[in-house]
This record gives C-alpha cells, structure tokens and sequence, in this order.
C-alpha cells in the first residue's frame, strides 16, 4: 500500500484528528510500518484450518454464588460524612 501524506491527512479526517505538517511526515512512516507489519500476515499459510470465530473457549469465570456475612449498616456507613436516617446521602437528582 502506498503510503503518503494525502493517506495520512485522509486518516486524520476519519479520525476527526487535526494534524500539523510536521505530524503528518512525522506519521508517514510509523503508518507505513504499521501496515507492512501486518501485511506479512497474509504470507502465514492458513490451508486446512478450520475457520473460528471464537478461538478460545468461552467459559463462565464468575464465582458460585454464596451467602456470606456481609457489614453492619452502621460499620458501613461509619467513614462516611455524607448520610441520613441510615443510608448514604448523594446530590440530589432532579
């Protein structure tokens, strides 16, 4: 891919990025880097592999539920300044 300033001022438009000239050739070739790097991509051999769109297993990684001694109310709101008639008190909504 050709990679120049007009590429990159297209790329910072998209990304609603205001670029100077000197951020732009400063770019240019980090952004040709970049694309080379993945380029070699496509030089991996992928014959005979399966396609997976989820190529790690998902699995449930939350704990048991348990029911477990939980804080007082008054040790839960004893560092707070903030409280009323036993709860935590916050801005008000309107």
């Amino acid at each position: 891919m050709d990679v120049d300033e007009k590429l990159i001022e297209h790329v910072a438009t998209l990304a609603r990025l205001k670029l100077n000239k000197e951020e732009i050739k400063e770019f240019t070739p980090q952004l040709k880097e970049v694309l080379d790097s993945f380029s070699k991509l496509d030089e991996v051999k992928t014959d005979g592999v399966d396609i997976s769109p989820q190529p790690v297993e998902i699995r449930n990684v939350l704990r048991e539920d348990k029911v477990e001694a939980s804080l007082a109310q008054e040790d839960a709101l004893a560092n707070s300044e903030h409280k009323k008639d036993g709860y935590f008190k916050g801005p008000r909504a309107v």
